[in-house]
């Protein structure tokens, strides 16, 4: 990176008539390393400690990161811990040189005495490390539980052993566990077996890990499970490091149209082992129930249900003396429940009122429901704007703080803002004012937050706040990007204009090169993901040391400069506006919200003439893969040229639950519809794939599937494998990022006819 940091020096003082397209490309590649320490004083989300009494966050600061602590009640800020001592420390442990300015992890958390701190590297794998402060010394800390994940979505991988230590009943006296498939029931300690039940095989088994005393011991409530269809992925490690002959490699990995596990609650009484089956009628064809759960009264228990095709969901509640199951809440869209935004809360656990969101009136919107008769109670919120995060809910003082976003008339609609509400939808109170987006962390009493809030024009400010009316206590921390303006940086332009229906505000950005010149024609390259799980246009700052998509516009930057027009848009079928907004996705994923997309193209084009709609590429990866592919095949008039990475290019053969979330279930004829495979004769335009040998989130025989139908098809195209290459697909690998050099020289040779 130091060789390619003094290649870019050299090549920013070359004139660029004299560079050849090696040199612009590598030009663009070192701007990461240019840009990314040139920000001071942009703060993450701060993190409270348990008391209260401190909270702490990360900031840039010259060559790297600093972590700051402060005071919550004098309001004196202090370094976190002795960055210095501990990169040493920590560097012996990972076996690998640490900077103290470049500490590798984002967040951490005190112990209770505040002598350590524990963080984790990396994501879903990630290793958690613990050192302690004084003469720091780190170790890695072993997992809570090594047996778990015990499979992919929700079917079950029986080779990984459950959790099975004994549950203690609430008087300590007894302890529950499986045995060979069955419920047990015995003294405490391991002493003598009460009784065990008889049904239990490895074919319909309990299990351990949903075992759920009530509050009063008279009973146990717990799922018995009849496995699914273990569908196991294989792949090969061509090139495993270090060896010379290839591995095999094993996932579970469910896909859309396999038998899912059926689990069904049963109720134990605990003095005789007398058990009551639940009828199952209200939860009749079950993609996925939850834990049973019992209500502080211990009256009764209850557990959340999801329909196979997540068309219904319910909260079901079943009676601990009768057995007798009733639906306390019922959600049935006429298109599809959002499984990730459902949120619910029993107040005061006893399961009279149950605190509810739902999008029934076409936008998400808080609901007290009657827990004995699933009857709206009354719609706390209302209007044309979306609930996002539920921070807290306070049952005594029947309060709920919240985010939400479209709320101010004139703003962007994603942008966040946040509130308190009364149970009864009074006194709604609008905590964040700025017109920014706002991420805000309270303190664990509830009287104070710190805010960073920003825009994708405006670097991050963090302020504390009280809690009570917004009061601004004290500015923390104002970003500067003086350095970063002196460098090029220039903010993206945000765009707005009429959708398909020439109604609807469509939102999106533009990223032109810092020689841009408004004579010349550009190319224009979009940079989708229309995955319909959220919303993906950044809108905090970027590059760096913002919430979300600071590399994503980073690397929209890096192609600019190539002479292209980036753009970056949210069409219909995404999240976080309206459910009719949403919808457009339902048993539609060839879609991808591109009749949006173009309109939007064209209303840029119409103002800027700069940008060039006669030469659209696009490139995304994973669901952005397979919209690349698929903005070639069904719409070839407008975009000539695509960069598809680790595509789930026909969504039968991605995971489970993900595909049936859009698409439902059964699988039908919407799976084919947007198959990349099924409709790769239609190919017309450039087209690069590039795979992750390796990648556990779409079956990388997606991508060759669609390999040999454009073989058969006798479609030309260019194809990178990257071996034992994850989902990334090589995006960041090496340390010129191949992946991203074959991009660049794909678009300027597809687009501007650039060898």
């Amino acid at each position: 990176m130091k060789r390619l940091f003094a290649l870019s020096l050299l090549l920013t003082a070359t004139p660029i008539a004299a560079q050849t397209v090696p040199d612009r490309i590598a030009r663009s590649l070192a701007l990461r390393d240019q840009w990314q320490w040139l920000t001071r004083d942009i703060a993450s989300s701060a993190e409270w400690d348990a008391d209260g009494r401190h909270f702490h966050y990360r900031k840039t600061v010259a060559g790297g990161f600093a972590f700051i602590d402060v005071d919550a009640a004098t309001r004196a800020k202090a370094p976190a811990f002795d960055a210095a001592t501990l990169a040493p420390a920590l560097s012996k442990v990972m076996g690998q040189p640490v900077a103290p300015l470049r500490l590798p992890f984002d967040h951490f958390a005190y112990a209770p005495d505040r002598q350590a701190i524990s963080f984790t590297i990396g994501y879903d794998d990630g290793v958690t490390y613990s050192c302690t402060l004084a003469r720091p010394v780190c170790r890695i800390v072993p997992p809570e539980n090594p047996a778990r994940p015990r499979g992919f979505g929700v079917v079950r991988d029986l080779r990984v052993a459950a959790d099975n230590h004994p549950r203690r009943s609430p008087d300590g006296r007894l302890e529950a566990l499986v045995l060979d498939d069955n419920l047990v029931v015995r003294r405490a300690g391991g002493g003598k077996e009460l009784w065990r039940s008889q049904d239990g095989s490895p074919a319909n088994f309990y299990d351990p890990e949903t075992i759920a005393w009530s509050p009063d011991g008279r009973y146990i409530a717990l799922q018995r499970v009849r496995p699914g269809y273990a569908r196991m992925v294989t792949r090969v490690l061509a090139a495993p490091p270090g060896k010379i002959q290839p591995e095999v490699v094993q996932q579970l990995y469910p896909k859309p149209g396999d038998t899912v596990d059926q689990e069904a609650p049963v109720l134990f009484r605990v003095s005789d082992g007398r058990r009551t089956e639940i009828d199952p009628d209200l939860f009749a064809h079950a993609y996925t129930l939850s834990t049973p759960e019992w209500r502080a009264d211990g009256k009764s228990f209850a557990f959340d249900y999801l329909k196979r095709g997540f068309g219904a969901a319910r909260i079901i509640a079943v009676d601990a003396d009768t057995g007798t199951a009733h639906a306390v809440v019922t959600e049935s869209p006429k298109t599809f429940v959002f499984r990730d935004r459902i949120w619910s809360h029993d107040v005061k656990g006893l399961g009279r009122e149950i605190l509810w969101t739902s999008e029934r009136d076409g936008w998400r919107h808080l609901y007290l429901i009657d827990g004995a008769t699933g009857r709206v109670v009354r719609q706390i919120t209302k209007g044309p704007w979306v609930v996002r995060d539920i921070a807290k809910v306070d049952d005594d003082k029947r309060q709920i703080w919240f985010s939400a976003s479209g709320f101010v008339p004139g703003e962007d609609p994603y942008y966040k803002h946040w509130f308190r509400v009364d149970f009864d939808g009074r006194n709604l109170t609008r905590l964040t004012k700025e017109n920014a987006t706002h991420e805000v962390r309270f303190s664990p009493d509830m009287t104070r937050y710190v805010d960073v809030y920003s825009r994708t024009d405006s670097p991050e400010t963090m302020e504390l706040h009280d809690a009570r009316d917004g009061r601004l206590l004290q500015t923390l921390e104002k970003g500067n990007i003086a350095a970063l303006t002196a460098a090029g940086f220039r903010p993206p332009e945000r765009f707005t204009t009429k959708g398909r229906d020439g109604k609807t505000d469509i939102y999106g950005i533009v990223v032109r090169p810092r020689d841009y010149d408004p004579a010349k024609r550009y190319p224009v390259i979009e940079n989708i993901y229309a995955g319909p799980h959220d919303s993906f246009v950044p809108k905090a700052f970027w590059p760096f040391g913002g919430f979300s998509g600071g590399d994503r516009v980073m690397g929209m930057q890096q192609l600019a400069d190539l002479g292209f027009i980036v753009v970056m848009i949210d069409g219909m079928g995404t999240a976080n506006r309206s459910k009719a907004f949403h919808d457009v996705a339902w048993k539609n994923l060839a879609d991808s919200g591109f009749p949006d997309r173009i309109a939007w193209m064209k209303a840029l084009a119409a103002k800027d003439p700069a940008a060039d709609i006669s030469r659209v590429g696009i490139y995304g990866g994973s669901a952005g893969g397979q919209s690349t592919l698929n903005a070639l095949l069904f719409h070839p008039d407008f975009y000539k040229a695509g960069v598809a990475y680790a595509g789930c290019f026909d969504n039968r053969m991605d995971k489970i639950d993900w595909n049936e979330q859009w698409l439902g279930y059964p699988v039908d004829q919407s799976y084919l519809d947007a198959s990349g495979v099924v409709h790769a004769g239609q190919l017309r335009g450039k087209l690069m794939l590039v795979v992750g040998e390796q990648d556990s989130n779409v079956d990388p025989a997606s991508t060759t599937q669609v390999v040999d139908a454009l073989i058969k098809a006798d479609k030309d195209f260019d194809l990178l494998v990257i071996p034992g290459g994850e989902h990334t697909a090589g995006r960041t690998t090496g340390p010129v990022a191949y992946a991203m050099r074959r991009q660049y020289a794909f678009f300027l040779k597809a687009l501007r006819g650039e060898e």
